[in-house]
């Protein structure tokens, strides 16, 4: 969906490379139990991440497998799956099917018009169970997208929205780690979003796109201050997270923030000096 949710495997160790997988293939295993082909079609880090980050939070059971699979058809792998896996399949599937209508509303995506017909009747589902979650991250949309049709320099704005967007997926029990969870969602999401548009600008530009860095890319500093706005965005993120009573995959949950997130942006980098 997003991409930019990634793990540093050079610096895990083999066991923490096997659960990241497992836990990948096990929410891969129900969005297709729940869902079909369609729904697995959806899976995504992102929301391995989610997963991961309530396993560990609230030590949910787990149910291993050891299964084959259409990508995987002849040797067997294992796919852990838990009720923490469940529900990040379906927020999988709530934002995989807005992120294909944003498709549709942005490009008049044939990708994303196929999407959205795939994904309908598993939206459906998920907005039975969870109306007000989806309702709220349509009103987040909403606005984002009324902000980018006026050519908004607001930027704090639209970060804001794509972190309170993000966030209601992540607060699974209203309880007392709900704020802390909305602190590394609410950045977190931000954090995707500035990357989302330093990766785009050049084509965003190119195609006469609306582009809300627009504004600070015609300063001299543009690149450091870029750098300097994304890291504060992932200090607010693991700063909540270190609020939150995590064990189990705390060294996992933190190679992805630490390390794994940066990932694309140095590839983004590195394309950029080849291009200079």
């Amino acid at each position: 969906m997003f991409g930019y949710i990634q793990v540093n495997c050079k610096m895990l160790s083999e066991e923490e490379k096997k659960r990241f997988r497992a836990c990948y293939c096990g929410l891969c295993h129900v969005l297709h139990e729940k869902y079909g082909d369609a729904g697995r079609l959806t899976l995504s880090n992102d929301m391995t991440f989610l997963s991961l980050l309530l396993s560990s939070l609230y030590e949910p059971d787990e149910t291993c497998y050891d299964e084959r699979c259409v990508l995987h058809p002849v040797k067997k792998h294992q796919a852990v799956v838990s009720r923490a896996a469940e529900y990040a399949a379906d927020m999988n599937i709530l934002l995989a099917y807005f992120k294909c209508l944003d498709d549709v509303g942005d490009e008049k995506s044939l990708k994303g018009r196929t999407g959205e017909r795939l994904l309908c009747s598993a939206y459906k589902k998920v907005r039975e169970r969870y109306p007000e979650k989806c309702e709220k991250v349509k009103e987040c949309l909403d606005a984002i997208a009324a902000l980018e049709k006026e050519n908004s320099e607001e930027i704090d704005a639209l970060v804001r929205l794509s972190g309170q967007m993000l966030a209601e997926t992540f607060l699974w029990k209203q309880d007392a780690f709900e704020p802390y969870l909305r602190g590394v969602a609410s950045a977190l999401g931000g954090f995707i979003y500035l990357m989302d548009a330093y990766e785009d600008y050049d084509e965003d530009i190119k195609r006469g796109r609306y582009n809300p860095l627009k504004a600070l890319h015609a300063q001299s500093d543009y690149q450091e201050r870029m750098q300097d706005i994304l890291i504060l965005q992932m200090g607010k993120c693991v700063r909540a997270l270190d609020c939150l009573p995590l064990e189990q995959d705390s060294a996992l949950l933190r190679n992805i923030l630490y390390s794994g997130v940066w990932g694309k942006y140095a590839l983004i980098q590195s394309k950029r000096k080849e291009t200079d």
